[in-house]
């Protein structure tokens, strides 16, 4: 056993920095209750430590630990031990729940319904693949909760962002049911998911209308414009028999003749209709001079 020289503390007192008078090589121990206790020669208290210590770190509750879901980094941290005493005891359990997260992906989901006939990670292969997510950067994940269920967990990265959707999964002979735990989850497993919307019919409000409208509006035009162009067609007509009159007719006894509906035409100087312009004809303005 080589002996060490204390050198110092290191900025903070958080540790004590000793080297190897040999070799030069450095070291640094924890400066907590039990280097304490051991420098002061107390042995009631390094036992007492000691005590506490080994009861904290069973094999059996570092399993459990584990087994709920905590990481080895955490655990060791928590617990304030070293990373391969923990990982010693860790690795069956993380064996165990690495196949119950493949368990859960070949588990059914569970829908209003009843159960899908896919499995859960056909399912989500299909909605990632309708988001564009690479299902391949996702990772698989459970633990059991506090009351003894199985909680699967697929994690992914989306821009900037980490997402994660939980199910509870349920073994059974027929592969497992699987349930969801959170919004995540049920988008997921949604089967009208990435389906595009339903068409909505533009409804014209406050002046404002849609293609349909347009067309309407445009074959009412059409319509009134046809009106007016028959209408003025009845006035040259009309005028024309006028002209052909061989004796003069009292005005103030004729009839007014007959116009089309929706049509006033009005009357020249002389008190005759008065005859519409080609322009009038072509852009359907009435020959009163309104449109």
């Amino acid at each position: 056993m080589r002996e060490l020289r204390v050198i110092g503390l290191e900025p903070g007192g958080a540790h004590v920095v000793c080297s190897d008078p040999d070799t030069g090589e450095k070291f640094r121990l924890p400066a907590d209750d039990k280097l304490r206790a051991a420098s002061r020669g107390d042995i009631a208290r390094l036992g007492q430590i000691e005590i506490e210590m080994d009861s904290q770190l069973r094999p059996r509750e570092i399993q459990a630990r584990i087994r709920a879901g905590a990481s080895i980094e955490q655990v060791a941290e928590q617990a304030g031990i070293p990373y391969s005493k923990v990982e010693r005891y860790a690795h069956p359990v993380l064996l165990e729940r690495s196949r119950a997260a493949e368990m859960a992906q070949a588990g059914h989901p569970v829908r209003p319904d009843g159960p899908a006939v896919d499995t859960l990670s056909e399912i989500v292969a299909q909605a990632f693949r309708a988001r564009g997510h690479d299902m391949d950067a996702a990772t698989w994940d459970a633990w059991k909760d506090e009351d003894g269920h199985w909680v699967a967990q697929l994690q992914w990265q989306a821009g900037r962002s980490t997402n994660a959707a939980h199910w509870r999964y349920q073994p059974d002979a027929h592969g497992g049911t699987i349930n969801s735990l959170d919004d995540a989850a049920v988008q997921l497993i949604d089967p009208d998911f990435g389906r595009p919307l339903r068409g909505l019919t533009p409804v014209p409000s406050d002046g404002i209308y849609g293609p349909a409208d347009m067309e309407q509006d445009h074959d009412h035009e059409a319509a009134e414009d046809s009106s007016i162009i028959l209408a003025d067609n009845d006035i040259e007509e009309e005028s024309a028999e006028q002209v052909d009159t061989p004796e003069p007719v009292d005005e103030a006894e004729h009839d007014e003749p007959k116009t089309a509906p929706q049509h006033t035409h009005g009357k020249d100087k002389r008190g005759k209709p008065a005859l519409p312009s080609w322009d009038d004809v072509l852009l359907g303005v009435r020959s009163n001079g309104r449109g």
